[in-house]
């Protein structure tokens, strides 16, 4: 009774800080957000990000910052697989962004979106994608895993839509919680892990497609496959094992005694 209380009371806890939502037959969603995070990682978001790390082994992140300012599509994206590599092209809309300085004439340049690659402090430079209409990400190896920052997202009164195709064709939609007519600048995360299916595109809309203005920031990629998924009960729990110490332990006293 004393560690199911204490497990419970630990996710309680968690879950104040970000959702880990399992479906039913479908993905697991991590979400966090943040609406005034100051151009930092921190909070919620930073909280969604790392449990939704933590059930994965050898994936990567695109930051953009090896790209040009105003690199648009097709983007091709190379993350390592399981098996080999996956590689991302970006469709649709959209082009790679890089920090504006502001100046006094234009405090906010970059019009709320800003770099998320390591900001534990607000970064001085730094790029990400830069996205007002649909977009569609191809995978030419299907994942099972999926997750982003996104700054300045609901401004405009709009949440974003995830359309994720399965490898039989099927397409099963998301909206990503964010909150509809939040704060300039904003911050979340989004990702999912599914270990019983696999997809071949996402494809990125908003549910007021008339907001026609309302840019928001993609960045830090994650992408991973099925392999890459940890199974669950891989780590043996530590309050088992203990307790299966010390009952050896006793059993061995006991024999003594006799």
């Amino acid at each position: 009774m004393i560690k199911k209380l204490l497990i419970h009371a630990a996710l309680a806890g968690t879950a104040l800080l970000f959702s880990a939502t399992p479906l039913l037959a479908g993905p697991t969603i991590y979400f966090g957000e943040n609406q005034t995070p100051g151009q930092t990682v921190t909070g919620a978001p930073l909280a969604a990000k790392n449990a939704f790390l933590g059930q994965l082994t050898g994936v990567g992140t695109e930051t953009f910052e090896g790209f040009n300012a105003g690199d648009t599509v097709p983007l091709p994206i190379t993350f390592a697989g399981g098996a080999g590599n996956i590689v991302a092209t970006l469709n649709g809309t959209g082009e790679v962004a890089k920090t504006i300085a502001p100046s006094p004439g234009n405090p906010d340049p970059n019009a709320g979106r800003f770099n998320t690659t390591g900001a534990t402090a607000a970064p001085s430079d730094g790029k990400w994608w830069d996205v007002s209409g649909d977009f569609e990400i191809d995978f030419d190896v299907a994942i099972s895993a999926f997750g982003f920052y996104g700054t300045d997202i609901g401004d405009f009164s709009g949440q974003v839509t995830v359309d994720l195709t399965d490898t039989s064709g099927v397409v099963h939609t998301f909206i990503i919680n964010n909150k509809i007519g939040g704060k300039n600048a904003s911050l979340l995360f989004w990702g999912f892990t599914d270990t019983g299916n696999a997809y071949s595109k996402i494809v990125f809309g908003n549910t007021n497609p008339g907001a026609g203005g309302d840019f928001f920031g993609f960045d830090d990629m994650i992408v991973g496959d099925k392999a890459q998924i940890v199974p669950p009960g891989s780590v043996p729990e530590p309050g088992p094992l203990a307790l299966i110490g010390l009952g050896l332990v006793g059993l061995a006293a006991s024999r003594r005694r006799r």
